[in-house]
């Protein structure tokens, strides 16, 4: 069964807290929208401003295959300003709960109706579709809105939708709610909140029910806790619902659905979203968080090089994501290895080995290792692989508030223990004086320069120390990437120092 789709992003999307989309933001989104195989874009609120009105203007004159609507009250000076944007159709709303009705309206149930009829005949008459939509449905006494839709459909209501406008449906209520509409004749929508997150699972139980079309926002974005995902109901129609069950033995083979959702910019479609709007999604957000498709576990990453089925019950290529093997302590040297491999880097077993217990001890200190990180890592590790004339046992630092910055060193050079102290103008300078005293009998290497990046941003980004030093007429240069720059300094100035003594 096809299943039409109508994003709300522009209208219900945009009355999310914060988010005032331009003219031409908009038209970029409903470009998008109808590049991917939306049917109906609800563009805005044509009544809401003179911008929103020329922004609705733009997109209805963009060409767009998709059907372009307005969101209008059930009165006819919302029906004029749509009018006036030359769009497709009207989503016409009216409130159909006692609550509404007699709180906000101020109204009886009797002229509720008569307006509404009223806005739903002038629409037709000027040529427009019109979608009658009852706010606050799942609050509504049923007969009550059994006749406002019926009276609509009596008229030539094109579609009706009912909102579950604060979120109160459950799955099971969503199945019988929406059940009992579809018997009315007449295309139905289903247009669910996020409230007790639930609006996808209530969308796909109203489908069920009998919705041949559902509401919904890109990242499900909108007023309080959003509306039904776009991403979220397309995969789970597509894999759960659809013709290609793979892996999925749940769900009721009666159902299949599909839609005309170019499913693999779903992902491309997020971003742009996200981008335009600021509102940027939480990591592991469903489908499209950028944590969605990646995997730490040693484990898991173990069965998803080996199939990704194991543990992936969609591939990230179908929505147009990225798998990505993340590096902390839950790393496995399969998943390590396929990420070095994805960097050009080839290590022997032995090499592999110093460079898991690296990430892995970056890990336990609670930090993620990223793919720059672990270039850097790797970078670094691999040129200490060389024989080292010089190592350091051990060092102590001394520093803060007025206490002279001081380093006490234990180097080991060629099986002799060597114990040297030094002062500084800081803890690094300290620790470069005492090793510098320690090899004096060795090598004079001067430090001709000195230069520190943090790798990556944030308090607890790991340090890249580069340094120049100098053994009489030879210059080279050595790094290190460590989380403590005063580790990452002393590992530097050391390689180097072994690297100068190599040549001699």
């Amino acid at each position: 069964m096809k299943i039409r789709v109508l994003d709300t992003t522009l209208r219900d999307g945009e009355q999310t807290p914060g988010i005032s989309l331009t003219a031409s933001e908009k038209l970029r989104i409903a470009t998008k929208l109808d590049d991917i195989g939306v049917n109906i874009i609800e563009a805005g609120s044509a009544i809401t401003s003179s911008g929103e009105k020329e922004a609705i203007k733009k997109i209805t004159s963009a060409g767009l295959n998709a059907e372009i609507c307005s969101f209008a009250r059930a009165v006819r000076v919302d029906v004029d300003a749509a009018l006036d944007t030359d769009v497709d159709s009207v989503h016409l709303v009216v409130p159909t709960s006692d609550l509404h009705i007699e709180h906000k309206l101020n109204k009886t149930r009797e002229e509720v109706l008569n307006q509404a009829m009223d806005a739903c005949q002038y629409a037709l008459d000027h040529g427009l579709i019109v979608e009658l939509s009852a706010e606050d449905s799942t609050r509504s006494d049923m007969d009550f809105l059994k006749k406002v839709f019926s009276e609509g459909i009596d008229i030539g209501a094109n579609r009706i939708c009912a909102c579950d406008t604060v979120g109160m449906l459950t799955p099971e209520k969503s199945y019988d709610f929406y059940s009992q509409l579809a018997t009315l004749g007449a295309p139905l929508s289903v247009h669910c909140h996020n409230d007790f997150g639930l609006a996808v699972a209530n969308t796909l139980s109203g489908i069920r029910g009998g919705a041949s079309e559902f509401h919904c926002t890109v990242n499900g974005i909108g007023e309080r806790a959003g509306n039904a995902a776009l991403e979220e109901i397309i995969v789970s129609l597509n894999t759960l619902y659809g013709k290609d069950k793979d892996y999925v033995s749940v769900v009721d083979d009666n159902y299949e659905f599909e839609t005309d959702i170019n499913i693999q910019e779903i992902y491309s479609t997020s971003k742009l979203v996200s981008r335009l709007t600021g509102v940027y999604l939480q990591a592991n957000k469903a489908i499209v968080g950028e944590n969605a498709f990646a995997h730490e576990s040693g484990i898991h990453a173990d069965g998803v090089i080996k199939n990704a089925a194991t543990y992936e019950p969609i591939t990230p290529e179908l929505v147009g994501h990225k798998r990505k093997f993340v590096m902390g302590k839950h790393i496995g040297t399969k998943g390590l290895r396929n990420n070095l491999s994805e960097l050009g880097i080839k290590p022997t077993d032995e090499e592999c080995d110093e460079i898991f217990k690296r990430v892995k001890s970056l890990g336990d200190m609670g930090k993620c290792v990223t793919d720059v990180d672990l270039q850097a890592i790797a970078d670094n590790l691999l040129e200490l692989e060389r024989d080292q004339k010089i190592k350091l046992e051990e060092f102590t630092i001394v520093s803060g508030n007025k206490a002279i910055p001081t380093a006490s060193v234990k180097l080991n050079i060629d099986d002799e223990e060597i114990l040297e102290a030094g002062v500084g103008l800081g803890p690094v300078d300290a620790a470069i004086v005492a090793i510098k005293k320690g090899i004096v009998d060795f090598a004079d290497v001067e430090l001709e320069e000195y230069h520190v990046d943090a790798i990556t941003g944030g308090t607890d980004a790991l340090i890249d120390v580069v340094v120049k030093l100098r053994l009489g007429d030879k210059i080279i240069s050595a790094r290190s990437t460590q989380p403590d720059i005063i580790d990452a300094s002393v590992e530097a100035y050391l390689s180097g120092v072994n690297r100068l003594l190599e040549d001699n």
